[in-house]
């Protein structure tokens, strides 16, 4: 498709002449079938996340986070204070909660908001070995997704990762991201330098990735062990088919 011209015959966007900036997201739950979401609190979460964090064997969850790793549940307690949710929190923590045992057992953050043009971002994903591979933890991020394009309108959502963390590179092409390239010495961080991976979701391909999610998340989709029937990956291509 050629782009549109102006008066002066120079390319340029689609016009957006019923746009208005975006809310920010409220500091409130989000409920689904397998987790529900609750802003991040000290009083409430410290306990269950440090002993969720504990379980790992040694400290390469988070080599490639901000913070973290934490030596007992006080070093924690003070990082939650610091980044406990409240109106205006950028970013802005999210504790997962498991309906089955009723306890936190990782956390993840919408981040750089962006209501002027519509963007924001998931980052500080922090997922203990209680959650990761688990239902729970797709779950988690189709629910910060629901809420960033269905409940606010949202237009971009994004993932950054250190171009060197392959898991979270694999975790977001997974989860529908398109990549879209490596910024070179973006960052400092934890005495080195970070190339960072950009990746996205915009709001015209979310109804696909919607339905796919909806889809891989249904009981149907679990064999009596547990196991996936169809994998979210051939269901999102389903989907894209199906719209194309």
């Amino acid at each position: 498709m050629q782009p549109r011209v102006n008066a002066y015959q120079q390319p340029v966007g689609p016009d957006l002449p019923d746009w208005t900036p975006r809310p920010r997201p409220p500091v409130t739950p989000i409920e689904g079938r397998y987790c529900r979401l609750e802003p991040l609190s000290a009083e409430r979460h410290t306990a269950d996340l440090f002993q969720a964090f504990s379980q790992a064997p040694d400290g390469s969850d988070w080599t490639y986070m901000t913070a973290g790793p934490f030596p007992d549940e006080a070093s924690y307690r003070k990082f939650a204070e610091q980044h406990q949710a409240q109106p205006g929190s950028d970013p802005l923590h999210h504790a997962v909660i498991d309906l089955a045992s009723g306890r936190a057992v990782g956390s993840l953050s919408l981040m750089r908001i962006d209501p002027n043009h519509g963007v924001i971002e998931v980052g500080h994903v922090a997922f203990s070995r209680l959650l990761k591979r688990t239902r729970i933890a797709t779950e988690a991020q189709f629910l910060l997704m629901r809420r960033a394009f269905d409940e606010l309108g949202y237009r971009r959502y994004e993932w950054k990762c250190d171009s060197l963390n392959a898991p979270s590179r694999s975790a977001a092409a997974r989860l529908g991201f398109q990549f879209e390239g490596i910024f070179r010495q973006a960052i400092v961080y934890r005495g080195r330098s970070r190339d960072t991976a950009w990746f996205s979701i915009i709001d015209s391909e979310w109804p696909a990735l919607r339905a796919a999610y909806e889809r891989w998340l249904s009981p149907d989709n679990f064999d009596a062990e547990g196991g996936q029937r169809q994998g979210l990956a051939d269901l999102i291509a389903q989907e894209k088919a199906a719209c194309a």
